[in-house]
């Protein structure tokens, strides 16, 4: 959906070099999407298009970054990782839980990186979990110019002021 009406036929990794993975190891998610960009693309024909994203808040001093899937590790969840971030946030007000989503993706293509994008989305961490759309850190970054969390919005919505659909 996020490639719009490309004219390109898109296939995902599972179907494309199904059991193939790469081990994220970068401490930024312009390193992290450059190597899986490159990894992948030396093993595929095609273009690849690789991303790296995460949550970023302010108090916590960039954290959880890019390891905002595995913040509650060893056994991580969605629900986890929220809820060790509420409880390292506690009782901050509002003005001290600024955040941002930020997403990087790279283009490409036997081996070599032909573009990189970034996007951010600055909000703040609510106090408790709104909305049910969405996935992640979704039901607490609100988001102020919509005066929604992203999990409140629809799709088509979220998508265009995402990250992810600004990068």
């Amino acid at each position: 959906r996020a490639l719009g009406d490309l004219s390109w036929k898109v296939v995902g990794l599972a179907d494309a070099l199904p059991g193939l993975t790469h081990k994220e190891k970068g401490r930024t998610f312009a390193e992290n999407a450059r190597a899986k960009g490159l990894f992948y693309s030396r093993r595929w024909p095609g273009w690849t298009l690789a991303e790296d994203s995460g949550l970023e808040v302010d108090r916590l001093a960039g954290a959880p970054g890019v390891r905002s899937a595995r913040f509650s590790a060893p056994n991580p969840s969605d629900e986890k990782n929220n809820r060790k971030l509420l409880r390292l946030l506690g009782a901050a007000p509002a003005a001290a839980r600024g955040a941002r989503f930020v997403c990087v993706m790279v283009l490409a293509r036997e081996g070599r990186v032909v573009g990189e994008f970034r996007g951010v989305v600055r909000g703040r961490i609510g106090v408790a979990p709104h909305g049910v759309s969405g996935f992640g850190y979704d039901p607490l970054f609100y988001y102020p110019r919509l005066r929604r969390t992203f999990a409140e919005l629809p799709p088509e919505v979220k998508n265009g002021v995402s990250h992810r659909g600004r990068a």
